[in-house]
């Protein structure tokens, strides 16, 4: 028989060694348990990855701790037993959990939608605006592809005007400032930019475009697919009118989860990407009308909140800084490297991106796995519409699990890349 008690507690109690990990550094400086390996340990024994591999990739996903896949494994395993009757127990539990998600990144429940992840949190608001032929949208190249897509198929669509900053990397709070200041017109009605860029982490002043745009009437929409959970921060001190965000990254918490957060004011005005009812024009569920889907991963949420504010944000946001630190000032003294992310402290975590001077970031990625078991990414100007700037780099995304020993490998890999090149395996 399953009961609450048998359904929740396997997580509850598996937590117990990492809060007490966490109580006994909680008097000290998130920097100086940055750099404690023993309470790191505690957070590395808490998932089950394949150590014969390095996950340098967790900017594309995050695995989840075990507690988390545990309980969404249950939740599959508790609705599959008669999926009309328990899968809707579990989705009964929706209200509750968006509440929680509310609360720990600092907005109102009723302004919350719970997505499938980033893209379908973004789609919903570049589809749903009511927009003109005509009408000006202000976006930049390094905005995450898909997005970019849908605005390229709106521009096809409807007609609208899309206007794409480009700017150098890395750059300043009052360099992008002052780039999308020069390219709002009075037809402009959108700015669309990333909270933080998934190709070399750049971060952006939020609240600043957030003020100008509403000073001149106009909406922002914010891609926080990077950021949610990755630094401290509340969605209220940002001003935006929209941000939409995964939930696989940093939160780590089971693919198929993500959220819409918007102003309150917006919901009656924005069509949902899939028809809903009337009635519920007004209210943010609309938003999760996509018909039967799997329960279980939404279910597992709280359990990834869990883990999260176990460890702490402060506490995590440091750890990701000082493993980023590790490989950038070992690597950066050599000249055919140079780092496309500002690594100041307010600036960067866990994602920073480098070039390798001479050396094609393509077969570089290839060669890592094949020869070091590194996952990592490249990026590079890629099916993206329209002028860009040439780019290319490595990006390096380690995340709570990962050990120094890994971090370590990958540079000692680099080192012998610059030195050697890319030999043959």
């Amino acid at each position: 028989m399953w009961t609450r008690r048998s359904f929740l507690g396997a997580s509850s109690f598996a937590l117990g060694a990492l809060h007490a990990s966490s109580a006994a550094v909680a008097g000290q400086a998130p920097a100086t348990v940055a750099e404690d390996e023993r309470y790191w340990r505690t957070v590395q024994d808490a998932f089950d990855v394949d150590r014969t591999l390095i996950n340098l990739n967790n900017g594309n996903s995050s695995p989840a701790p075990r507690v988390v896949h545990e309980a969404c494994t249950r939740a599959l395993d508790y609705s599959n037993r008669l999926p009309v009757y328990y899968r809707t127990l579990l989705e009964a539990k929706v209200d509750g959990i968006r509440q929680e998600l509310a609360t720990t990144f600092g907005c109102d429940a009723e302004e919350l939608a719970i997505t499938r992840n980033a893209s379908e949190a973004l789609h919903t608001v570049q589809c749903g605006l009511d927009l003109r032929q005509g009408d000006e949208v202000v976006t930049t190249d390094q905005d995450y592809s898909r997005m970019l897509w849908a605005w390229d198929q709106r521009v096809r669509r409807d007609g609208i005007v899309l206007r794409r900053i480009q700017f150098p990397v890395p750059t300043t709070s009052d360099d992008l400032m002052r780039r999308f200041e020069q390219a709002i017109t009075p037809r402009t009605r959108v700015l669309h930019f990333c909270h933080m860029t998934n190709i070399t982490g750049q971060l952006f002043p939020v609240l600043e475009l957030s003020r100008l745009a509403r000073s001149r009437g106009i909406l922002t929409i914010v891609d926080g697919a990077q950021a949610i959970a990755h630094f401290p921060f509340t969605l209220r001190e940002l001003e935006c009118d929209f941000y939409g965000t995964s939930l696989h990254k940093w939160l780590m918490a089971p693919h198929g989860t993500g959220f819409l957060y918007m102003r309150r004011e917006h919901i009656e005005r924005l069509w949902p990407l899939q028809p809903a009812i009337n009635s519920e024009r007004n209210n943010i569920r609309k938003f999760e009308e996509i018909g039967t889907h799997p329960a279980g991963a939404v279910a597992a949420i709280p359990d990834a909140l869990a883990f999260h504010r176990a460890i702490g944000g402060e506490r995590k946001a440091a750890r990701l800084r000082y493993l980023t630190l590790r490989w950038a000032n070992a690597l950066r003294s050599n000249p055919r490297v140079t780092l496309l992310t500002n690594l100041d402290a307010g600036q960067s975590w866990g994602l920073a991106t480098a070039r390798f001077e001479g050396i094609d970031v393509r077969a570089l990625e290839r060669f890592l796995l094949d020869k070091h078991r590194i996952v990592i990414a490249a990026e590079y100007t890629q099916g993206v519409p329209g002028p860009v700037i040439p780019f290319d780099g490595l990006r390096v995304t380690p995340s709570v699990y990962t050990t120094l020993d890994e971090i370590d490998r990958f540079v000692a890999a680099m080192e012998d890349v610059l030195k050697n090149g890319l030999r043959a395996i």
